[in-house]
């Protein structure tokens, strides 16, 4: 590999917002260094700020199973099948609280879900050719017996039915092209390479409790 560039190596030249709401677009007037040396042409792009966000992948190792949740997204509106889309619990990182609590804040409001251990699996762009935005994906932990249901916050107008499929179900769902967004291809792929690991460790903390009671 080469020399490594960084944000030293942009020039911006000038940043002007082209709209401000709940997100905002900025018009982004710059020049980078080449990699064979000398600068670009001065160019423009936009940007779409965004908050950071949270997903979590939840998952029941005692039962071999996950949390979906299903709700209407505005940017799958012309989709050819349906607007309504099969994903993770994620909630946007926009108030005062850590990414681990914004994990359990959603997986709670969303899915009804008391997220046990929680392990974070990685930070990444969805989009770095047009948006800042950054997605933190955590695995939670949780017991999915007696879940399903409606959920959402009301004024955030939100309509959320609640799945709980085996890990099976959820894999043919992703090789059919239900499951077509990056967090949830992100995490099953994770799980397929954790997930005997997670029911054993699952199976061993059950014995462990069953001879506790028994002592």
């Amino acid at each position: 590999m080469g020399p490594t560039l960084g944000r030293d190596d942009v020039e911006l030249i000038q940043r002007d917002t082209l709209y401000q709401g709940f997100f905002r677009l900025e018009a982004l007037e710059l020049r980078h260094r080449l990699f064979e040396g000398g600068w670009s042409a001065t160019m423009r792009r936009e940007v779409h700020n965004r908050f950071d966000a949270v997903g979590v992948l939840l998952y029941d190792p005692h039962r071999d199973a996950l949390v979906l949740i299903e709700q209407f997204r505005a940017g799958a509106i012309d989709d050819p099948t349906s607007p309504w889309k099969l994903e993770f619990v994620a909630g946007l990182a926009d108030k005062d609280e850590s990414l681990e609590d914004v994990a359990r804040r959603e997986a709670l409001e969303e899915a009804g879900c008391q997220v046990g251990q929680l392990t974070k699996l990685h930070t990444y762009y969805p989009s770095p050719g047009a948006c800042n935005e950054r997605v933190t994906l955590f695995c939670g932990l949780v017991d999915t017996h007696g879940l399903g249901g409606v959920y959402g916050v009301e004024d955030e107008h939100e309509d959320i039915r609640v799945h709980i499929v085996t890990f099976t179900t959820a894999w043919e769902l992703l090789e059919q092209g239900r499951l077509d967004n990056a967090m949830s291809l992100i995490g099953l792929h994770w799980l397929a390479g954790q997930r005997a690991s997670l029911r054993a460790a699952s199976q061993r903390a059950a014995l462990s409790n069953i001879d506790a009671k028994r002592i």
